[in-house]
């Protein structure tokens, strides 16, 4: 399995402060069957994303855990107006292993009003928007249509493994069947930024999804898209994704008393 977005450096965010649980996290993952472990700090107002930095922390965790997994730099990109130009202009390797891909997150609490625009001008400066864990978004719990408009127009979904086996709570666990049944779900990340609460662990969700889904879904989601994505390689063949703006839900009878 390959895993796409996780915290595993230590001082850099509000992942691991100390090199040993660094150390900790990486093994965990390699033991659970991750090959490749992307390291994503975060870069907003609160945290900066500084590149060399984090480099060197990669380099340092490699050489303590040896080869497995193989960890690769990316980032937890936050959609500010100073993040936008600096990605735009070319001033930072923001993307998951210097691809055209790249993940986004959102504000908790609101998306931007000019979003559609933002997303337009990443697409056309090259990049292949990944959006980061809608599911625990409470902006799509009371819009989840949203996430098919966006999908629509091109841009990738990560949801968090944990949110679909339960660990997020029902209602993020709800949102990732939604958009997994409508096609909107591309990859499965940990997202992982300790070794309990929070672990860098993918083979439940993995089981899962083949259990509920089959093998080769299992496979398309934590296998062969997130290894397009760290070789900068275009997805596999996806399924077709539903437009949820057009999905009119089900009536029962009942609702005919209910008017």
């Amino acid at each position: 399995m390959v895993d796409i977005h996780c915290h595993p450096l230590a001082g850099v965010d509000d992942g691991p402060k100390a090199f040993e649980m660094s150390v900790a996290m990486a093994k965990m993952a390699a033991e659970d069957g991750t090959t490749h472990l992307v390291a994503t700090p975060h870069c907003n107002y609160q945290y900066p994303f500084d590149v060399a930095v984090n480099q060197a922390k990669i380099d340092e965790l490699q050489a303590a855990v040896g080869e497995s997994p193989t960890l690769l730099m990316g980032c937890d990109f936050h959609l500010s107006y100073d993040n936008i130009r600096q990605l735009l202009d070319g001033q930072g390797p923001f993307t998951i292993n210097r691809s055209k891909y790249l993940l986004i997150e959102l504000d908790e609490h609101f998306v931007p009003q000019q979003f559609d625009n933002v997303l337009y001008d990443i697409q056309v400066a090259g990049f292949i928007p990944i959006l980061t864990h809608p599911e625990r978004n409470p902006v799509f719990v009371r819009h989840p249509a949203l996430v098919s408009k966006w999908v629509m127009q091109g841009c990738l979904v990560q949801v968090t493994a944990q949110s679909y086996t339960g660990g997020f709570g029902q209602t993020a666990e709800r949102l990732a069947r939604l958009w997994l049944e409508n096609g909107l779900v591309h990859f499965f990340a940990s997202d992982a930024h300790d070794d309990k609460y929070r672990p860098p662990l993918l083979s439940r969700c993995y089981e899962r999804v083949a259990l509920e889904w089959g093998k080769p879904t299992a496979d398309r989601l934590l296998v062969k898209n997130p290894q397009a994505v760290i070789q900068g390689q275009p997805l596999p063949p996806q399924p077709p994704p539903v437009d949820m703006h057009e999905t009119k839900p089900k009536r029962s009878w009942l609702d005919f008393f209910r008017r």
